[in-house]
Formats: structure tokens, sequence, C-alpha cells
């Protein structure tokens, strides 16, 4: 059943190029997962299992996740958390929240204890090193958090340096056009989960379409009033798109939600790193 509401796990694979990138880090690559949603069937043990098993063949040298572990309750990141711990890389696994992970209070302390427990390092408007001071890894907290504050974290940084900035919700690329991002890793949208092929996700027609009902009419339908958007530009639903100078990519993450997916399989990205 899960399999034909999400489809097969497919590999995606990519080169970005860095301006200014060390020789000594051209060639790195980087592996990619995001939007886990590990409870209520919205992932199958088969799918994580064999993303895992794609992550370490491919002999990253760093593991990004991009949030999303899990849907409402925190309790199940606990098991989650024993199945990331046989990832593998290089110089470690590194990791932001999303706005599921912050649904109660109390989860995000949790959620963070349970991926330090196992060795991934969870960034919450930090800087991290792993490549070396050339190339800093900055994690934003969840846009939706109101600890979401770009300003004094990027400001830190040698605007004349690379950096990649891990940001969940790819509407923040708006936000951190000001900064220098060579690399802007999001997930968040699921691909939007049914996409119209050659024309993109059907949920933009649908927005289009309810925002031609009159507001007389939206407030006499509940269902029908606008409620917090999950995604302002759907144009960035997924892959790599150029926002001003940045370069960013948005991961279609592993869980699905119902009606299920349709020509927007769940997906795990490759990215190798290379000079201009």
């Amino acid at each position: 059943m899960h399999r034909l509401l999400s489809g097969d796990l497919r590999t995606e694979k990519l080169t970005v190029k860095i301006p200014k990138l060390p020789l000594s880090l051209a060639g790195l690559k980087l592996v990619q997962m995001s939007d886990f949603h590990y409870d209520d069937g919205l992932l199958s043990e088969k799918m994580l299992t064999k993303a895992i098993a794609v992550s370490n063949a491919a002999k990253p040298d760093l593991v990004i996740l991009t949030g999303d572990y899990v849907n409402t309750k925190a309790k199940p990141i606990h098991q989650l958390a024993t199945r990331l711990k046989n990832l593998e890389s290089r110089y470690g696994i590194y990791a932001i929240l999303g706005n599921h992970d912050i649904y109660y209070p109390s989860s995000k302390l949790e959620i963070i204890d349970a991926l330090t427990q196992v060795g991934i390092n969870v960034l919450w408007n930090q800087i991290a090193y792993p490549l070396g001071e050339k190339l800093p890894i900055v994690g934003l907290a969840d846009f939706y958090s109101r600890e979401f504050n770009p300003e004094p974290i990027m400001n830190q940084l040698d605007s004349s340096k690379p950096c990649i900035v891990l940001s969940h919700n790819p509407d923040t690329a708006e936000i951190l056009k000001k900064w220098r991002v060579d690399l802007q890793l999001s997930g968040h949208t699921h691909g939007g989960q049914i996409v119209i092929p050659g024309m993109g996700p059907a949920i933009m027609y649908y927005i289009k379409m309810m925002e031609k009902i009159p507001n007389k009419i939206r407030r006499k339908l509940p269902f029908l009033q606008k409620k917090h958007p999950i995604l302002k530009h759907w144009k960035w639903s997924q892959g790599l798109h150029q926002v001003g100078n940045n370069q960013l990519y948005v991961n279609r993450g592993l869980g699905t939600y119902f009606p299920g997916r349709l020509f927007c399989p769940p997906e795990i990205t490759i990215i190798t790193l290379e000079a201009p």
C-alpha cells in the first residue's frame, strides 16, 4: 500500500559549481535526505533501509539531513535515530529541524537529544566547520519558529568565502538573497507530491483556483478560509534553482502524505561540489 502511495525511491545526482571553492574541496560529495515523517506509516522501513544503503554506497564526505523527522509527536524520533545511526560519512552527519519537529513545545529538545546521542550534529542557528574554515556549514532555525533570525548568524560569515546553508523551508531563499549563499539545501515541499508533467505541482493550480473565490463566500466556508501556506514559491518545489546570486536545491523528501505521490517520487540526493 505504501509503495502505491509513494512510488520507488529515486537517487538524484548533480554537480554544483561553487565560486572560489578551494581546490582541496573540489569533488566533495554530499548526500541529502529530508522529510522522513517517521510515524503514521508515512515512510516504510524498506524505503528507509534502501535510502541509508544508497547513502553509504555513495561514500559521502558529508551527510545532510534537512528536517521533519517526525509528523507530530516526537516519540518516533527514538526509533528513527537507531536507523540513522547506520549512516556513514567521512566528515560527519549534520542536521537541521523542520516545522513538524517543533509541533509541540517539548519536541525540539527531545529530537535534538535523540539525534545527538547517535552522533548526528544538529544545528539550530549555528555555524559548523566540518570541512574547515574555508567552507562553513550554516544551520538555521525553522522558518516558522520564533527563533528564525538569520541576520546575526549570516553576518558572522566572511562574504569572500563560500558557504552552505541548511534551511528546511525553501521560501527562506528569498530572505537569504542579501547574503552570499553558494548552496542552500532545503526540503519541506515533498516536491508538491502530485505533479502535472510539463506544468508543475498540482497544488499551484489549486491555490490559483481558490484565490478566485470571493471573500464573502470564503468567510461562510471555513475550509476555504486562508490558512498558513505550506509554501509561497511553488516554483522552487524541487530541484536546483538560481535565486538572485545564490543557489537553492530542494529535496522532494522520503515521507509521503495522503493522497500520495504522482510523477514525484521520494528522493535521496547526491551532490558533488566543483569549482567553476
